[in-house]
């Protein structure tokens, strides 16, 4: 549990966001702590929530003295991972950076190459690429998994390109929830087929894959083959529809290609 005295403020509520008495999302309240020295970090993870967030610096500075704007819309590198402060508890991030320059990836520019952070506790593993990480890292990340009493999801996706059966050894010691992947165009799909041999013993309910669409001109109709691809592989696609440092607009029959292939039960029928 996170019990550093420090007021969080972000834009928008969101399923990671913490939620502990020293969060608020928007402007101050009147629940707000009393002692008006409390340091205020304001988080912005969106550039497109960048003036939102500077709003948001000039409302609470009216009322703290020690107000700061950051976060990864701004560049923010990330330093050493503090469970429950900007993310909520079981988020466990033991790595920042990867390894790639891949040009849709927001992560190199602002994180850097790969870096090895300190092993803290959580069950869901949020990792830019954990597999990239050494092996003597990777074996001290699946003992702590492996002491967790929740089921362990790897929500920050796996690199199919580096999976090995020692990997699938690890996972197997483990109780698994989901294993994330990516397959974010069509050359990526012949590593993601050669996971789908390796992990053939998981249910497809726990084999999860985010997929890119949209990028570098791509059309719906080619988008929609992939997923199907994926889909016919074992794995549940879910479709996330590339997005520039802003905000971009698409039609609504990209909306509608992501809404139906981020949900099972939709393309499942």
């Amino acid at each position: 549990m996170c019990k550093v005295n420090e007021i969080r403020v972000f834009p928008r509520k969101t399923n990671w966001t913490p939620d502990d008495e020293f969060v608020f999302i928007g402007d101050p309240s009147l629940f707000c702590p009393t002692d008006k020295t409390i340091p205020v970090k304001i988080s912005v993870a969106f550039t497109w929530d960048i003036k939102e967030g500077e709003r948001l610096y000039r409302a609470w500075r009216d009322y703290y003295s020690d107000v700061q704007l950051g976060g990864p819309a701004f560049g923010d590198p990330g330093g050493e991972f503090t469970p429950g402060f900007f993310i909520k508890n079981g988020v466990t991030i033991t790595s920042r950076g990867c390894p790639y320059n891949c040009p849709f990836c927001l992560v190199p520019p602002r994180e850097g190459k790969l870096r090895e952070l300190e092993i803290k506790n959580g069950w869901i593993v949020q990792d830019n690429n954990l597999l990239a990480c050494s092996q003597e890292h990777q074996l001290k990340v699946f003992k702590m998994l492996s002491s967790q009493k929740k089921p362990v999801s790897f929500n920050g996706g796996l690199d199919a390109k580096l999976l090995t059966k020692w990997h699938v050894d690890q996972f197997d010691k483990l109780k698994i929830k989901s294993l994330w992947f990516a397959c974010d165009s069509l050359q990526q799909e012949k590593y993601l087929s050669n996971v789908a041999g390796l992990i053939a013993h998981y249910s497809t309910s726990k084999k999860r894959c985010y997929v890119l669409v949209g990028f570098n001109g791509e059309t719906i109709s080619t988008a929609e083959n992939r997923l199907n691809r994926i889909y016919e592989m074992g794995f549940l696609p879910f479709a996330q529809l590339y997005k520039s440092t802003g905000k971009t607009e698409w039609s609504k029959e990209w909306k509608d290609l992501q809404r139906k292939w981020c949900r099972p039960a939709a393309y499942k029928r």
